[in-house]
């Protein structure tokens, strides 16, 4: 099998978490996207429609609606991350081929997500994805600074003690993988829904080296079982 030099190579790898491990048909952060509009309706005291317009906004301009608020409003974050990501995880499903495909996969494996712990252990619990990662970098482990902000990848590879160019980072936000590529990793894009991950790539981008809809089939066709027999 032709497998890619440098994926073959790593010695690291990187996931995202929300509509990265699990399908974004799934429709999961669709309960956090509703919350995130009720708390902001509630501790702004705006309508429904002004707060969809300022969670989207900060979005954009911030890398996340926590950082917007945090930056706008002085707000804590605790509350909001506590509110938002109190979801039902049952619709999650094991994916029997990204856990075979994860144990076949060589070298360190590390979720960073712009959620928090507690959210992140429910749903690797839920897939049965726990037993595959070393550690989790939430956003408390960044200081609150979210992808797509350089320093909380340079803080992960501080902490972490990975090599960059030797580093596989998968991610459903393509504008959370321009970071990666400035310092030297490998990257794939797990395309989703646009309404959750943001725009897909433009036809020039160069900061993308794989494309993938299904994280499990492309992992378990880059390490066949055959081939790690």
């Amino acid at each position: 099998m032709n497998i890619v030099p440098r994926l073959a190579k790593a010695d690291a790898w990187l996931f995202d978490l929300d509509n990265t491990l699990y399908p974004a048909h799934t429709d999961l952060f669709a309960q956090i996207d509703q919350r995130m509009a009720a708390f902001i309706m509630s501790y702004l005291g705006v309508n429904h429609v002004e707060a969809r317009t300022l969670q989207k906004a900060y979005w954009a301009s911030h890398g996340t609606t926590l950082n917007g608020l945090m930056s706008e409003h002085s707000m804590s974050p605790e509350p909001f991350l506590e509110f938002v990501h109190d979801i039902d995880v049952t619709g999650l499903v094991y994916d029997q081929r990204l856990d075979a495909a994860l144990s076949r996969l060589p070298g360190r494996k590390m979720i960073f997500t712009n959620g928090t712990l507690r959210h992140a252990e429910n749903v690797l619990e839920r897939l049965q994805l726990a037993h595959h990662f070393e550690c989790i970098f939430d956003i408390a482990a960044t200081g609150y600074v979210p992808k797509p902000h350089s320093s909380a990848y340079h803080h992960v590879v501080a902490v972490s003690g990975i090599h960059a160019a030797s580093t596989v980072m998968v991610d459903d936000s393509v504008k959370n993988l321009l970071p990666a590529f400035e310092l030297g990793m490998i990257t794939i894009w797990a395309a989703g829904k646009p309404e959750w991950s943001g725009p897909p790539p433009a036809p020039d981008a160069v900061h993308i080296h794989h494309v993938t809809e299904d994280i499990g089939a492309f992992l378990d066709n880059l390490f066949p079982a055959s081939d790690c027999a």
